[in-house]
């Protein structure tokens, strides 16, 4: 008997030797973010026609009770009018954000925070957008308290990233941003195109404009047939012709391509150094799961 409480007693220590870290780690996440005092506290930016227990729920997912301080501001569809040519400036307004300004080199990293409630914009399409309006360099978290398309997001971020840096974009750049944005997710639902090979599509699009600077609409035109040729895409003639406006609109801004796409390149290579090794690995989760499967069964047949 005394063996089996020893035994029980080992059992819970090598529990608690994996419990404890946990519990460390939890406790550090509850300490709040220091300020940066040299970039600043982020911003947050709620959809004006947000309820307040919605504003609750928005608060909640992008973590704002974690901030030291905040910054905190509203979009409106006044806001929408100011940044998107011929917009509806009484559209209602849901999608929020959270956007803490990083070092110059930094990039981009965009999270959707509540997937299930963005329902058509991806994060590498708001980076692509983003990177057209003439943001960089900012972790931005995106949330909405129900099912919404994502799009009001985009206008929220531009609003702060003004009020951050104390620049003003480009309203050229940021109307062309919401086109690209709308051209994305138009191909995504009618081509059968997955969320991954458009933003792909998209930025080895610019990334060949900015090797070859098209002069004409024709030369952006030949340029868009050969990277869906290259990457397999087939569209319909309607979905082709969108994509040739909107990048005939991008060839014609002050966009610097290059710096665009490394960055583009950055965000993809961040995600996969951190987790996709991880993620992918089937086998170490199945070993952990089998791990505490069998530690259990093995405690219970004690007390048999």
């Amino acid at each position: 008997m005394r063996q089996k409480w020893m035994a029980v007693i080992a059992a819970f220590a090598l529990l608690i030797s994996f419990v404890l870290p946990m519990n460390a780690s939890a406790a550090t996440t509850e300490q709040k973010n220091p300020i940066n005092e040299k970039l600043g506290v982020p911003i947050v930016v709620y959809g004006s026609n947000l309820s307040a227990d919605e504003k609750e729920t928005v608060k909640t997912a992008l973590r704002v009770d974690q901030e030291t301080e905040v910054d905190e501001i509203t979009i409106s569809g006044q806001d929408l009018a100011k940044y998107i040519k011929d917009s509806n400036p009484s559209s209602r307004m849901f999608s929020s954000a959270k956007i803490t300004r990083q070092d110059a080199g930094k990039g981009l990293t965009i999270s959707i925070v509540t997937p299930d409630n963005i329902t058509q914009v991806t994060s590498e399409m708001y980076a692509n957008a983003m990177l057209t309006a003439g943001i960089e360099d900012a972790v931005v978290e995106i949330a909405a308290p129900k099912p919404v398309t994502g799009h009001s997001a985009l206008v929220g971020i531009y609003k702060a990233y003004e009020a951050k840096t104390g620049e003003t974009l480009d309203i050229e750049r940021t109307d062309v941003a919401n086109d690209e944005l709308s051209v994305a997710t138009s191909i995504a639902e009618s081509a059968g195109v997955s969320d991954a090979q458009v933003a792909e599509l998209l930025t080895e699009i610019k990334k060949a404009i900015a090797e070859n600077k098209p002069a004409t609409k024709e030369e952006v035109k030949q340029i868009v047939e050969e990277q869906l040729n290259k990457l397999q895409i087939n569209l319909s003639e309607a979905d082709r012709q969108l994509l040739v406006d909107l990048m005939d609109r991008i060839s014609n801004l002050n966009i610097d391509f290059s710096k665009l796409s490394s960055q583009l390149s950055d965000l993809t290579a961040k995600f996969d150094e951190k987790f996709g090794a991880l993620l992918e690995d089937e086998g170490f989760w199945q070993s952990v799961k089998n791990f505490f499967n069998n530690l259990i069964n093995t405690i219970s047949s004690w007390f048999k």
